[in-house]
């Protein structure tokens, strides 16, 4: 019966977000808040259809685990330490700005004690990491300098978390001089977080080479999966946050050759937890309080979103972002966060906050989580945000950070020679090759090259595809065709170089309309035959007007016999047609 009932729950959590997502990003609202309402319509408080959000709940925060998995590959370490100043600055002022005065708000209006609007100030002021980022990736603003003050800011309050948690403990009763281990358990998390950082950068890559040499697609899934949930379990089973410890193993694994596959085989999952997660937060929203205290509860949520937003605005502003940028990261971040949902419910199990007060909060913040998205659409056609902002601090111009403009599938010696040519103009590119052992090789001499299949469109958005304006193919034939087949599908104006390893291979690339296809041999062929027309006596000039002449031949010939492969196809389907339309004209015949 139990069985039953889980699947049953799946069943609504699927159609609910099959049927309510598409309708609200068809009416310009979002997904996330669709995701919301799908929740708050199947939950305990409406249909009744699902009566236990707080299993899914647990269960989907391995999303927001992937997320700040997949967030630290995009961050390596040298960023982050440029990132410092911006985290301390913005992450820490707004935090404890904002504290402050929702502090004061609890003590002189709502009248809870100090220690309870401490607490509750501290709760508030951190935000949504898996709302936020989701936001910002829809506005296409996560990779910019706009985009990276935000995940200062988030990046601080996830550090956050576990000194409010110890301080909601220590209030309720449970201070840490009345248990000496604490001061222990404080070293081993941090022997635990060091030993973490170690593994990371000596154990996983050459652990991954193992299994993308002898393992198969589904096991290097399998992997991604075991690095993601056993670092989060490990970190959390030492008393920290669990996404603090897979940020921490996804920016150790920032520079490793497997960083795309990595992402690309994480994100579905991601993408799954993710809208389970905010499908339980919908579930957990009491529409039954909000009915009856409307005031307090909307109220409640609206000064949350504006007070954050005032703060988060006048911080950026200050480092020199425009106040309509400002303002948008600002509605961003506004809302309450998911781990206030932690910190209530430890307070609660500690006795710490009345259930009343604790279910008020609780759905004010699942009411500013909800009211974020169409405030953000609703600012954005306001001030007319495109998404554009200013090009930020000195690490977001670092050749590092550029998007590709070339993207090279197949990095042996034809790639490589184009790789170093574009390297010595410091045209960026990335280069992906399936080859683990080959990826090894080459990075040693200081390429930039990452383990991944180009014919996967999933990993070649990862490698940055979708700014690329030139894609060159250098692999054999059966794969270079594969990539471009997949390639031409979703980039049909994507401009593309391929190498023919044959006349056939070039018959085929031909047909694909590949802009420019180049034989593997026959440049060097026919450089060999004007270097001999030279040797037997030709002048210079006129061994390459014989070269010439042959090379346009060649051409040609190559060109006609495309055309006649492509219409003797057609001729080819044409008799077939007619053939079945005589083969039913027998048959009518006979028939009569």
């Amino acid at each position: 019966m139990e069985e039953h009932h889980l699947l049953e729950s799946v069943l609504f959590y699927l159609l609910a977000s099959v049927i309510a997502v598409p309708i609200f990003r068809r009416i310009g609202l979002g997904s996330i808040l669709g995701y919301l309402t799908a929740g708050a319509l199947i939950g305990p408080s409406t249909l009744h259809l699902v009566e236990d959000p707080s299993a899914a709940l647990h269960f989907a925060e391995f999303g927001v685990v992937m997320l700040l998995f997949v967030i630290g590959l995009e961050l390596a370490p040298d960023k982050l330490w440029r990132m410092r100043s911006q985290i301390l600055m913005l992450g820490g002022g707004q935090l404890v700005i904002s504290a402050i005065l929702l502090c004061l708000l609890f003590y002189f209006v709502a009248g809870t004690t100090g220690k309870i609007s401490i607490a509750l100030g501290l709760t508030l002021g951190l935000s949504s990491t898996a709302f936020a980022l989701q936001l910002m990736a829809e506005r296409g603003i996560i990779a910019s300098a706009l985009g990276r003050k935000g995940f200062s800011i988030l990046l601080l309050q996830d550090i956050a978390v576990i000194p409010i948690l110890v301080l909601v403990s220590i209030w309720a009763g449970q201070a840490a001089s009345e248990n000496p281990g604490n001061f222990v358990d404080g070293l081993i998390s941090l022997g635990s977080i060091a030993g973490l950082l170690v593994a990371s950068r000596y154990l996983l890559n050459p652990c991954l080479h193992l299994v993308a040499q002898y393992g198969s697609r589904e096991i290097m899934t399998a992997a991604a999966l075991l690095i993601v949930l056993g670092t989060a379990v490990l970190v959390e089973w030492v008393g920290l946050s669990m996404g603090l410890g897979a940020f921490t193993a996804g920016i150790m694994l920032a520079n490793s050759s497997f960083r795309h596959q990595l992402q690309t085989d994480i994100e579905p999952f991601k993408g799954l937890l993710l809208g389970l997660f905010f499908i339980a937060v919908g579930m957990t929203l009491d529409l039954s309080l909000m009915l009856s205290d409307p005031l307090l509860i909307f109220g409640g949520a609206l000064i949350l979103l504006v007070l954050k937003t005032s703060v988060i605005a006048g911080l950026v502003r200050l480092t020199g972002q425009n106040w309509r940028d400002s303002v948008s990261l600002g509605l961003m971040l506004s809302q309450g966060g998911e781990f206030a949902f932690v910190v209530l419910s430890q307070s609660l199990s500690l006795g710490f906050m009345e259930v009343a007060l604790v279910n008020q909060i609780v759905l004010t913040v699942g009411l500013s989580m909800a009211l974020t998205s169409p405030l953000v659409s609703l600012w954005s056609k306001v001030s007319d945000t495109k998404g554009h902002t200013d090009a930020g601090d000195d690490y977001d111009t670092s050749p590092e950070s550029h998007e590709p403009e070339v993207i090279i599938a197949g990095f042996g010696r034809f790639g490589q020679i184009i790789g170093r040519m574009l390297a010595a103009n410091d045209i960026p590119f990335t280069a992906l090759d399936k080859s683990s052992s080959h990826v090894d090789f080459v990075r040693r001499f200081g390429n930039k090259i990452f383990y991944g299949d180009g014919s996967r469109i999933d990993v070649l958005e990862a490698a940055g595809i979708g700014h690329a304006q030139l894609m060159v193919v250098c692999v054999n034939s059966e794969d270079s065709i594969a990539i471009i087949e997949t390639v031409k599908k979703k980039y049909p104006d994507l401009r593309i170089i391929a190498r023919a390893v044959n006349r056939n291979h070039a018959y085929q690339l031909h047909a694909l309309n590949v802009d420019h296809v180049f034989r593997e041999y026959f440049a060097s062929g026919l450089e060999a035959a004007q270097e001999t027309l030279a040797s037997l006596g030709y002048t210079e000039a006129q061994a390459i007007d014989k070269v010439e002449i042959f090379r346009e031949h060649d051409e040609k010939l190559l060109r006609e016999a495309v055309e006649y492969k492509e219409d003797f196809q057609k001729l080819t389907e044409l008799a077939k047609e007619g053939r079945k339309e005589l083969e039913s004209l027998f048959t009518q015949d006979e028939k009569i």
